[in-house]
């Protein structure tokens, strides 16, 4: 055999190492993510519910969906355990530093239109009860006894 024919061979088996290295390191990240739980933590399941660990165990979690729900949940089961931060903002609606946000979005849309100006034309010019031209002629201004002209199809019926 020479080493042409064995090259696609070893190929395929590198790329199966690294395959299966890097599902290895994933799940190595998801069992110690899991490991850091502690009751009080809040946990995002991977069915989307969020609640917050009540008790942990070997193997099951129990967890306090709400007043007077608890459930018992495999460790498997948990997708992600959320700092108190992210929980609260996404739980209760909670933002933990509401003051770093500020100015970023304005409270009503006055302060988007208002004008460095103080001379007042801004003011004047808004005032002013002048009609503009929308390219539209009123009908005291076109005739109101001017009717359309019929052409060979139209009739009066109605």
């Amino acid at each position: 055999m020479n080493a042409y024919t064995l090259l696609p061979f070893i190929v395929l088996i590198a790329a199966m190492f690294l395959m299966t290295r890097s599902a290895k390191k994933k799940q190595q990240q998801a069992a110690d993510m899991r490991n850091q739980m502690q009751p009080g933590s809040g946990v995002r399941t991977i069915g989307g519910m969020y609640a917050t660990v009540k008790e942990v165990n070997e193997d099951t979690v129990l967890l306090d969906a709400g007043p007077g729900v608890d459930l018992l949940f495999a460790k498997n089961a948990i997708g992600a355990v959320l700092s108190d931060d992210e929980y609260n903002r996404i739980v209760h609606g909670i933002e933990h530093d509401l003051k770093s946000d500020t100015g970023l979005v304005p409270d009503d849309a006055s302060s988007l239109t208002e004008t460095d100006e103080t001379d007042g034309s801004a003011d004047a010019a808004a005032a002013s009860d002048d009609k503009i031209d929308l390219g539209k002629k009123d009908a005291a201004e076109t005739g109101a006894d001017d009717q359309p002209k019929k052409t060979d199809g139209d009739s009066d019926a109605k």
